[in-house]
């Protein structure tokens, strides 16, 4: 273990001699808080806020990436170029303690510099709400919906396979498919997509003078004093001549109005007028949530404008809760981070063990490009189908699905928005991406360099 330390320390003390890692650290130290003083978002302070947190966050992961990359191939490939690891050799360093302490190095470099960003990030964060003197609105709106860590629950998908399936054996026997559709497996899949699709909007259509209700289950407050949101959209079939949809919500535990037992907790009625595709929140006090976590949500259409309102299957409806806070949910995110730089760390380790340094280098920023828009990357192959030829469906597709799929795990994604980012999602995110990915990286790269000729003997 000492070995391994030794070597790790004078990993880092190679790497910081590197132009490029001061050049990043000082553009980070410079570019972050220029960063917090002139972000805007759309001009609010949540919008701000929310601009400086994703650019901040992103530009510390991408420079901290790249650094981690470089500074793990370089040690290694110096070394062996320079015959620097001749000396190190012949000492009693076994080759997994070099290629362990070259890692260990890099992961204590990019931990340190991470830290330090992050914290930066975190300052401005925090004290931008302290120094402000925008409207107390604006305020309680960054809050609400940026300075939190909100779960959300949505309603539950009703299963229309069944009718998808009768009506597209109609179609079929009335003769309205296109030519060859049940043969084109991809054309198929997209006509079923589309009735799939109608069927759900169906589903969440009100008609005016009519209700919908949905129910919800298991809401854990972290706060009784804290109020919960629901947040909605309407879609509707026909523009109001205002696009605006008047209606009335019922929210609370409903079940004793149903069932004629004692009401216990608060129900709450609220008539409102929404404008049309835009997302709405409307604050609910949490003691409408019932004992046992139970809270009912009605929608009642009251058809001034004889519009149907539709609530999109995706996004039409949430009920959203505080679950934990801010800074727990920004310490989970720069884990995530983290785990994102182990990774990296080893997959440079692995390439320089076998690579010289500008292949090791490319291969490197191919997969994180490539694990950067993952998401795209299979979405393109599962809209194409069975346009794309089995070549590439059985070599390329399960080679992406293999990398690590960073964007799948952003952590702007949760912190933007005040989303929860539980400690599930990062127990997930180290085991695949470091004990699973990176531990085979490593173990890889353990058995190349250990069967490597460093230096040929001659007579």
């Amino acid at each position: 273990m000492h070995s391994i330390w030794a070597i790790a320390v004078n990993t880092i003390k190679q790497a910081l001699r590197l132009k490029i890692a001061i050049v990043f650290v000082v553009l980070m130290l410079i570019l972050l808080p220029v960063m917090g003083a002139t972000a805007t978002g759309d001009g609010t302070v949540k919008g701000r806020l929310q601009t400086f947190v994703s650019y901040g966050l992103s530009l510390t992961s991408l420079l901290l990436s790249l650094l981690a990359i470089i500074c793990s191939i370089y040690t290694m490939t110096s070394d062996l170029e320079q015959r620097q690891i001749y000396m190190v050799l012949t000492k009693p360093v076994r080759r997994f303690e070099l290629v362990a302490g070259k890692l260990l190095g890099v992961i204590l470099l990019s931990t340190g510099l991470l830290v330090v960003f992050s914290s930066l990030i975190f300052a401005v964060v925090y004290y931008s709400l302290k120094f402000s003197d925008a409207a107390a609105e604006e305020l309680a709106a960054a809050r609400n919906e940026f300075y939190t860590a909100r779960a959300g629950l949505t309603p539950r998908v009703q299963d229309v396979s069944k009718e998808v399936l009768e009506t597209y054996k109609k179609l079929e026997r009335t003769h309205q498919l296109p030519a060859g559709a049940s043969e084109n497996k991809a054309v198929r899949n997209r006509i079923i997509n589309q009735i799939t699709s109608q069927k759900k909007y169906a589903k969440r259509a009100v008609l005016a003078g009519q209700e919908i209700g949905w129910e919800f289950h298991n809401i854990e407050l972290l706060d009784p004093d804290e109020s919960l949101f629901i947040k909605f959209k309407y879609d509707v079939s026909v523009n109001p001549p205002d696009l605006q949809i008047y209606s009335r919500w019922l929210v609370g535990d409903d079940r004793p109005l149903r069932y004629g037992t004692k009401v216990e907790t608060g129900i709450y009625q609220f008539e409102r007028k929404d404008i049309i595709r835009t997302f709405r929140e409307m604050e609910v006090p949490a003691d409408a949530v019932a004992a046992d976590g139970y809270l009912a949500v009605r929608f009642f259409n009251v058809g001034l404008n004889d519009t149907i309102v539709f609530f999109p299957p995706e996004d039409g409806l949430e009920v959203l809760y505080k679950a934990d806070t801010f800074g727990a949910n920004y310490i989970r995110a720069v884990l995530i981070i983290l785990f994102r730089l182990i990774f990296l760390a080893a997959l440079g380790i692995l390439a320089a063990s076998f690579l010289s340094l500008p292949v090791s280098i490319l291969l490197c920023l191919v997969v994180l490009f490539t694990g950067t828009i993952s998401g795209f990357i299979m979405e393109s192959f599962n809209l194409l189908g069975g346009e794309l030829p089995s070549v590439y469906t059985y070599t390329l597709k399960p080679i992406v699905q293999l990398l690590p799929q960073f964007d799948k795990v952003n952590p702007s994604k949760y912190l933007v928005p005040g989303r929860l980012l539980s400690w599930f999602i990062v127990a997930k995110a180290a085991s695949v991406m470091v004990i699973l990915k990176a531990g085979f990286l490593l173990l890889l790269a353990l058995l190349i360099f250990s069967y490597r000729e460093i230096a040929k003997i001659t007579i």
